[in-house]
């Protein structure tokens, strides 16, 4: 009865789930991946609590199902989230069935991802902070030089700059830059920056 009970609890939860990225990232593809990779843990889990493979071998399956690297396209850290989630519902579904009384705890953990997911990838949630890579059409080899030309740039405080490339030759800069825009004392727009190159670099 605890088996049916966490399976109906996880479709329930994995449901949530996607309709929740979808909703926020509007990615189909991953929506198919979410599910199917939820329910194979699931089904695989709760063989495995049948057996007497023991635990050992259940965590161990989660650690390889959890560095899987898909290579046909590249997927951002968000989305590495959402796979962590479903793989974590899945497998507590599967491994507490067969539990004696009703797995309240397990029903809880369940919850408590979701919970977490869904707060942790709020829209709102500290939405002026950015990350992106540009490809500046100067060099830059001055760093306090390159974070005012940022900054004139993107409108606001850079807080961290990486220099990925540095190219004196064809006068060019690659930058990995961390950000917050909207910030008091940075009005520029980003296409006030020092030539319209690099306010193009950034638009794309």
């Amino acid at each position: 009865m605890n088996q049916f009970l966490l399976i109906a609890a996880d479709l329930i939860a994995i449901t949530a789930l996607v309709v929740m990225f979808f909703l926020r990232h509007r990615r189909r593809d991953l929506v198919v991946a979410f599910v199917t990779v939820n329910v194979g843990v699931l089904a695989v889990a709760s063989i495995l609590g049948t057996t007497e493979v023991g635990l050992g071998v259940g965590l161990g399956l989660f650690g390889v199902l959890s560095i899987i690297r898909l290579r046909s396209t590249e997927i951002s850290q968000h989305e590495v989230a959402y796979y962590f989630a479903a793989l974590a519902m899945g497998l507590v579904a599967g491994l507490a069935g067969l539990a004696t009384s009703v797995p309240w705890f397990s029903l809880a953990v369940m919850a408590l991802v979701l919970v977490g997911i869904g707060i942790a990838d709020q829209p709102g949630l500290l939405r002026r902070y950015r990350q992106q890579r540009i490809v500046m059409d100067t060099a830059y080899p001055d760093e306090v030089q390159l974070r005012g030309a940022l900054e004139r740039m993107l409108g606001g405080r850079v807080h961290r700059v990486n220099v990925v490339e540095l190219d004196l030759v064809n006068d060019t800069t690659t930058v990995d830059v961390k950000f917050e825009v909207g910030r008091v004392g940075f009005d520029t727009p980003p296409s006030a920056a020092l030539n319209p190159r690099d306010a193009a670099e950034v638009a794309r």
